[in-house]
Parts: structure tokens; C-alpha cells; sequence
């Protein structure tokens, strides 16, 4: 068992427009963030795809959608969504989301592709 405190969570920022905080687990199976998007994340141009993690989204305020090149998904406060690995998709989305990621995610799995 591990406690991590809110004092303990790191920030980061992913660019403008996606930011967040990280609790540092230490565990390569799992880890856990809660990030802020304001707008399209990434930028347009642009998709992002994560190689080796899913990510587990719990919509915890606003709303948007979530999109893939041939799919939109709309989302709202409340809302779960699960982002397999190698799904490529970019977020257009005011919200707050806490992200459990397993495995742990890290810089180097995430890429981002031209559209």
C-alpha cells in the first residue's frame, strides 16, 4: 500500500493548453494525474497517440469532445472514457480529467502525429 499526498503531486505541462499535476507513485504497472485541457490539445496540425499505456479518464469538470480521425466522441462532467494504446486522437475539450495510465505512462511512448 503507498500514500501519495497532494503536496507530494508534481506539476507538469504537457504545452498551453494541457496541464496538470502528477502523483509519484513509483510503480511501472499504473500511475495517476489530473490535468486541465483549454482548447485543442495538441495543437492543430496535429494528433497524439500513446504506444504503450491506456489511459482511464474520469471527467471530473466540463465538457468536449474527444476526436480520431474517424470518430468524434462527446463528453461532459461525470463522463468515463478509456483510450487504448495506439489510438491516435486529439483532444478540443475545456475539462478537468484525472487519468490513472497503465503501464505508468512515460514522455517517451507518447508521440505526436501530422494530420
Amino acid at each position: 500500500m503507498k500514500l501519495v499526498k497532494q503536496n507530494q503531486a508534481q506539476e507538469f505541462s504537457n504545452s498551453n493548453k494541457c496541464k496538470g499535476i502528477e502523483y509519484p507513485l513509483g510503480d511501472k504497472d499504473i500511475n495517476f494525474s489530473i490535468a486541465t485541457i483549454n482548447g485543442r490539445y495538441p495543437d492543430t496540425g496535429y494528433y497524439c497517440v500513446n504506444e504503450k499505456c491506456k489511459e482511464l479518464i474520469y471527467v471530473m469538470d466540463g465538457n468536449g469532445s474527444l476526436n480520431k480521425k474517424d470518430e468524434t466522441i462527446q463528453f461532459e462532467k461525470g463522463d468515463v472514457i478509456l483510450i487504448d494504446k495506439g489510438e491516435i486522437y486529439y483532444w478540443d475539450a475545456h475539462c478537468t480529467i484525472c487519468m490513472p495510465c497503465t503501464p505508468a505512462w512515460y514522455p517517451e511512448q507518447h508521440e505526436f502525429v501530422e494530420e
